[in-house]
């Protein structure tokens, strides 16, 4: 039971998603920060775990998968969401550590207006519109936020592609990205430097989703920031990731010693100025609050600054950017999590 002070927060994780495994990791970082100093006394924490399949399941069981990181296999039951688990209707705030679809993509954030509870993050639109990559772009277009070249392209126009083929060859050559809309962490993501790659890689997008996105390869420096707050919005120190891979794809993403990150990077200071601005107006492009993380693409030569993308519920695993660069600027885990579920109230 939780003291008469603490607040009952719903710490929430996994998901019917490719990224449920991130999931599990985030979540446990973000519980080792509720159990930090203060936050012992602040918060009591109400576990709970979604599945592979969208079910849910209540702290017990949400607690075993946290403590051994493997995900609970599959008994048979009928997928999806069935009701609330024990103790759900306890919860006071909602600590959402859902990456990828139905979890930042603004379906589970909608359950939680339904329910008129406060919960850490986006709401509905800015989480929809930050987590779909054509219309993330559009927004940042919109806003007139400056983005390298990309060509939306729908599943369907593959079906009698080699005008579509000749099409993205003309506008963006090799090499270049192709990716799903609508899922994160590099997923479905691909890297064509000729015809037959472009093919499989479009072919292998549209297995993921049905509205897909091509982007020139660009000889660029890769920059992260952080973002923290509601209506008066502060950004982070710059970090910079480096890797040894082709490209920065799911494995080399969350795979120890594949890629490195300096913090904060090393920049000009009119560069590093430029880019917390923008990222600040990324945000609001796309309505987004609480947290979000804005990538970057910096061509050193000419000094110009591309906004990449922005992921509206970051990873917070032990290698992810978002608790590293706000604690290389003066908030450390325990702190930062507290200011969350403060702006979340």
């Amino acid at each position: 039971m939780s003291s008469q002070q603490s607040k009952v927060v719903g710490l929430i994780f996994g998901g019917a998603s490719g990224e449920h495994d991130v999931s599990i990791r985030s979540a446990a970082t973000v519980a080792e920060g509720l159990a930090s100093g203060a936050n012992k006394e602040r918060y009591h924490v109400q576990h709970v775990y979604i599945d592979r399949q969208g079910r849910w399941w209540g702290d017990a069981i949400a607690r075993q998968v946290l403590s051994s990181g493997q995900a609970l296999a599959d008994d048979g039951s009928r997928p999806g969401f069935s009701g609330f688990p024990d103790g759900c209707l306890e919860v006071e705030i909602w600590y959402p550590v859902l990456h990828g679809p139905n979890g930042e993509d603004g379906t589970i954030q909608g359950l939680f207006s339904l329910m008129q509870k406060p919960f850490v993050g986006s709401g509905v639109l800015g989480s929809a519109v930050g987590m779909d990559k054509l219309a993330m772009k559009a927004a940042f277009s919109a806003a007139g936020l400056p983005q390298g070249p990309y060509r939306p392209v729908l599943a369907s126009e593959l079906n009698d592609n080699s005008a579509l083929l000749e099409e993205l060859e003309t506008q963006l050559g090799y090499p270049c990205f192709i990716k799903p809309a609508n899922l994160g962490s590099s997923v479905g993501i691909s890297k064509a430097t000729n015809r037959p790659e472009l093919k499989a890689g479009l072919d292998l997008a549209a297995s993921h989703d049905s509205r897909l996105l091509v982007e020139k390869g660009l000889q660029v420096r890769e920059l992260e920031c952080a973002v923290l707050g509601g209506q008066h919005l502060k950004a982070s120190v710059l970090g910079e990731v480096s890797f040894d891979a082709d490209w920065y794809d799911y494995e080399t993403k969350y795979s120890s010693g594949l890629s490195s990150t300096q913090i904060p990077a090393d920049l000009p200071e009119t560069i590093s100025s430029r880019a917390q601005q923008l990222a600040i107006e990324a945000v609001q492009a796309v309505g987004a609050s609480g947290l979000s993380r804005v990538d970057f693409f910096y061509e050193e030569a000419s000094g110009s600054l591309l906004i990449n993308e922005i992921n509206t519920l970051p990873g917070f695993t032990s290698q992810s950017m978002y608790p590293m660069l706000w604690k290389a600027s003066g908030v450390p885990l325990e702190e930062l999590v507290h200011q969350l579920l403060e702006l979340a109230q």
